[in-house]
């Protein structure tokens, strides 16, 4: 298979839907896109009824090419990530794997347009956390959640208003920014450098002001960010963690228990913002982004050095600061379901605590008049004492008078 057959596929993948976020290659199965969540077969011309093993071997080797590092990933451990452009028309960041002995290929569409803030309806206290100067901000989901899409939009923002250097350090680079007021270098793992440690290392001694790690996936990594937040350099990043205290955990557990408390500590005195995301479906058929926000108080500090308690978890803390735009899970499901934006059973998925969830809905369900209860139809039934014990009737007999 040539270069051009490969265009030729893809292209006529991304013309089945307009909305397709990935293309999956797997032997045995048809040529498949998942738009708005769902997976859904293509048929092309000449037909591919199903994907044998030459196609994705082939597949994936032009997409390799001659790239000595990717493979050796591939062959060393079973997967290996790259970037694919489609000319000028889409890219993709692209996974390759081995299961069963046999390859598969999930490529992720990328936009090719950097969107805002206001294009991802996401809340514009988000923005807050573009306008620090110094410090850790973490965006973190599940894959798929749009954490890099997010990012792409504070990094943007960053660029059209501040003249100040910013480096990206990524795994591969999704979005190309265009030069505004800031100046942006993008380096790519494997190409430009070797590790995300390495790399962020090497940040530090080209002046920038702002930096951006893909992804925090060792301790290493989390160490050299602790230390570039300390040191006067605003540093954003990505963790798979789907709220602010399991973030908190999972980056303490990156350390041994002796060392904890002292990044408890490094944490507290660093950390600005804790943005979660997770999509939601929506009955047009669209995905609708929910965020869990928490920026930086005394309260959060506490809770990082000290740990949740009753009264003091992340979750309430939160809770009692959405005057300042900070909000749940749980605030974003019954914001959008009261807009009509998701439906009831989605935000119940989705929710933190599903009783706080079912409890608002049905305050909202009764300030519009609207029933909140499935029973209908009640009425009273005649007691019947069972114990009364019925004597047949009798007439009363004739009385005699003397």
């Amino acid at each position: 298979m040539r270069r051009n057959e490969l265009d030729y596929i893809l292209s006529t993948l991304l013309d089945a839907h307009k909305d397709v976020s990935d293309i999956l290659l797997t032997v045995d199965k048809p040529l498949q896109i998942e738009a708005s969540g769902k997976l859904m077969p293509v048929q092309i011309t000449p037909p591919i009824e199903r994907l044998s093993p030459f196609h994705t071997e082939m597949i994936a080797l032009n997409i390799i090419g001659s790239s000595p590092r990717l493979t050796d990933d591939l062959f060393r451990t079973g997967s290996c990530d790259t970037a694919y452009s489609l000319a000028d028309r889409a890219r993709f960041r692209v996974n390759i794997f081995v299961q069963r002995g046999l390859y598969s290929i999930v490529l992720r569409k990328l936009n090719a347009h950097i969107p805002s803030v206001a294009d991802l309806n996401l809340p514009e206290v988000i923005l807050d956390a573009a306008k620090e100067k110094t410090g850790l901000v973490l965006v973190t989901g599940a894959t798929g959640s749009g954490k890099s899409t997010s990012l792409a939009a504070l990094i943007d923002d960053i660029n059209v208003r501040l003249p100040l250097h910013i480096i990206t350090l990524e795994d591969p680079i999704e979005f190309v920014y265009t030069q505004k007021a800031a100046t942006i270098n993008q380096r790519e793992l494997g190409t430009d450098f070797d590790s995300f440690s390495s790399g962020l290392r090497a940040a530090l001694r080209q002046a920038p002001k702002v930096i951006l790690v893909g992804e925090m996936r060792d301790r290493p990594t989390v160490e050299i960010a602790l230390t570039a937040a300390e040191t006067g350099h605003l540093v954003f990043s990505t963790l798979h963690t789907i709220d602010a205290g399991q973030t908190i955990n999972r980056i303490l557990g990156m350390f041994e228990p002796e060392e904890q408390e002292q990044i408890r500590y490094r944490l507290s005195d660093t950390l600005r913002w804790i943005i979660s995301q997770r999509l939601a479906p929506t009955p047009t058929g669209s995905r609708y982004p929910l965020m869990e926000i928490m920026g930086a108080s005394l309260r959060t500090k506490e809770s990082i050095v000290q740990g949740e308690s009753e009264g003091k978890s992340f979750y309430e803390i939160i809770e009692a600061s959405q005057t300042f735009g900070w909000r749940t899970f749980d605030h974003s499901c019954l914001e959008a379901y009261k807009k009509g934006i998701i439906t009831e059973e989605t935000a119940l998925m989705l929710c933190s605590k599903r009783g706080v969830v079912t409890r608002g809905i049905d305050l909202h369900r009764k300030s519009r008049g609207e029933s909140t209860s499935n029973i209908s139809d009640l009425r009273m039934t005649p007691h019947v004492d069972l114990n009364r014990q019925h004597k047949p009737f009798s007439p009363v007999g004739t009385l005699k008078l003397k």
